[in-house]
């Protein structure tokens, strides 16, 4: 593959497009080339999943986020990298804290930090313990995210919680990014989106999760609008105003499914209806074949070149 020199990246008006690259590639046949792909082709940010495993790709390869980042990050010059999303279901904050400082210096400032509550999948039981409920999973984030916040923005941190403590915990010199590097809080619930307005300079979402199987895209952005509403209602409440976080959608998991990646004047329409509700990041999947992402390389790479200049970018 010839990955010649990376575009800049590029903006969809108010909007960034990026991509997340799963890590199911082997570095050295085929997973290094993906992320030069990404860069050449000018999305913002390549993301990957911070996983053990995850779904469908349980039985076959599945590499760390954190080593995969940190060589992307060496291999790449200008795109930004990040997770989407990392939890608490098998990190810590304390040792979180100190890998995203190294991938931050390692990267120049690149980094960003998706981060959510977690899951009842793979990595949930992982550890041997039982699955948490979702009250226990909102529990530990409430938790985990102000305790990561000062890790990464003070040198020295004690804290002794009910879920998380940290004795003199180091991280000097802190992030290449002051005050630290960004977050970008995955939440839909009231807990959750206080804290993606208190600590987020982003807040993900991937939908309404009861709309997947049967509901219509229409109902999709209705009920996304409603989480854009929630979300200002907790800024409000902290003294934020909510156009201070950017929006992220990631894509893939609306009732629309894979439909915007079939073609570039769906990708538009789709892309479009979530800026007039103020989102400022789209997150598409890139394809791998014979799975729930699988999509046409030559239509994805249309979308990431084409697509800005029909959206005003």
């Amino acid at each position: 593959m010839d990955i010649g020199k990376p575009a800049r990246p590029r903006t969809l008006g108010v909007m960034r497009l990026s991509t997340v690259i799963l890590p199911v590639r082997p570095w050295r046949t085929g997973g290094r080339d993906e992320w030069l792909r990404a860069e050449q082709l000018g999305f913002h940010t390549a993301y990957t999943y911070d996983h053990l495993s995850w779904r469908s790709f349980r039985d076959g390869p599945w590499y760390g986020a954190v080593p995969t980042l940190t060589a992307a990050a060496a291999a790449t010059e200008r795109l930004r990298l990040g997770t989407l999303v990392t939890s608490p279901n098998f990190r810590h904050p304390v040792t979180l804290a100190k890998d995203l400082i190294s991938l931050d210096d390692v990267s120049d400032g690149r980094i960003t930090l998706g981060i959510g509550a977690g899951g009842t999948g793979f990595d949930a039981t992982a550890l041997g313990q039982e699955a948490w409920t979702p009250r226990e999973r909102a529990d530990r984030f409430a938790e985990f995210v102000p305790l990561l916040d000062r890790l990464l923005s003070e040198g020295s941190v004690t804290h002794e919680g009910a879920f998380y403590s940290a004795v003199e915990a180091r991280n000097i010199p802190g992030c290449v990014q002051r005050p630290r590097l960004p977050f970008a809080i995955a939440a839909t619930g009231p807990r959750g989106l206080k804290l993606a307005a208190r600590y987020g300079q982003a807040w993900v979402t991937t939908g309404d999760p009861k709309l997947f199987e049967t509901g219509t895209p229409e109902q999709s952005l209705e009920a996304i609008a409603g989480q854009i509403d929630k979300l200002a209602k907790a800024c409000a409440d902290t003294g934020r105003k909510v156009e201070e976080l950017d929006k992220v959608l990631l894509t893939g998991f609306t009732p629309d499914r894979g439909r915007p990646l079939e073609s570039l004047d769906a990708f538009v329409d789709f892309a479009g209806k979530h800026i007039e509700l103020g989102f400022t990041e789209i997150v598409v999947h890139a394809p791998i074949p014979d799975s729930d992402f699988a999509a046409d390389q030559a239509v994805f790479e249309r979308i990431a070149t084409e697509a800005p200049a029909q959206l005003g970018g």
